[in-house]
């Protein structure tokens, strides 16, 4: 089995202090950690675990600058076996649809019979390049998927569904599909593949060899701002009679 997993190298904002930077529209980066995208992390496990399963190859893809080479790396000794860079540095500014763009643009000479993508990406939460992408490929998909099982060319799928739900889909290979968090155990490269992996040759995709005709963004970033900070609650205090009294006032002045 051929599988492709998308992979992103993003920042660590849980527990940082996030700035706008001078331009509005991105963050400052140049104090932050950065790291695999978590759910990528799941994508890139699950397709290891079926490599072990049935054989084949995994190639991880990612568009990305250089920094994002030592993302891909780290995949390569956890089990991936060629990576690629498409050069983010030769394009103007990506969204979620110029991005499934240019990794279909590569995909499609591809030999695959599924491809791995995280359900969402952390830094900017749009959860829009996987299906954008296989519809671009004119393939079937499933998102936020938490069980996988491969018989021949029929995936049997689970994926997870608003109110607690979870949904049971037959999908005829090959297709696509985004993997939830918590679908496995991801594990972590040891010290020797890390070696290994850093010796490995990356294959690097510029604009140049892609297909720029039809390569557009439909959304750009206008503006990037904190949530402006208002009252959220006001604790009223007194006896009853005192406290319905003030409620009462309140309520009065908002109609």
């Amino acid at each position: 089995m051929n599988i492709i997993v998308c992979i992103k190298r993003v920042p660590q904002t849980a527990e940082a202090e996030v700035r706008v930077d001078s331009s509005g529209k991105d963050i400052e980066k140049d104090r932050l950690t950065f790291d695999t995208n978590e759910s990528d992390t799941y994508a890139l496990e699950e397709a290891v675990l079926q490599k072990e399963k049935f054989g084949g190859s995994i190639t991880v893809i990612t568009v990305g600058d250089e920094d994002s080479e030592e993302t891909l790396r780290i995949a390569l000794a956890k089990g991936a076996d060629e990576a690629i860079r498409i050069k983010a540095e030769n394009f103007d500014e990506l969204d979620g649809f110029k991005t499934a763009q240019i990794l279909q643009s590569i995909i499609k000479n591809m030999d695959y019979d599924a491809i791995f993508t995280g359900c969402m990406a952390t830094d900017d939460a749009y959860s829009q390049i996987g299906p954008t992408l296989a519809e671009l490929l004119g393939i079937p998909h499933a998102s936020l998927v938490t069980k996988i099982e491969i018989n021949d060319d029929i995936a049997q799928t689970h994926r997870e569904l608003e109110g607690g739900l979870l949904e049971h889909l037959e999908i005829k290979l090959p297709a696509l599909f985004t993997i939830q968090t918590g679908i496995n155990v991801p594990r972590y490269a040891s010290l020797i593949a890390i070696r290994r992996a850093a010796r490995k040759e990356l294959k690097h995709i510029g604009a140049d060899e892609l297909a720029k005709d039809g390569l557009n963004s439909n959304s750009f970033i206008e503006e990037l701002f904190h949530p402006p900070i208002t009252k959220i609650a006001e604790i009223l205090t007194g006896s009853p009679d005192e406290t319905s009294q003030k409620l009462a006032e309140i309520i009065k002045e908002k109609i």
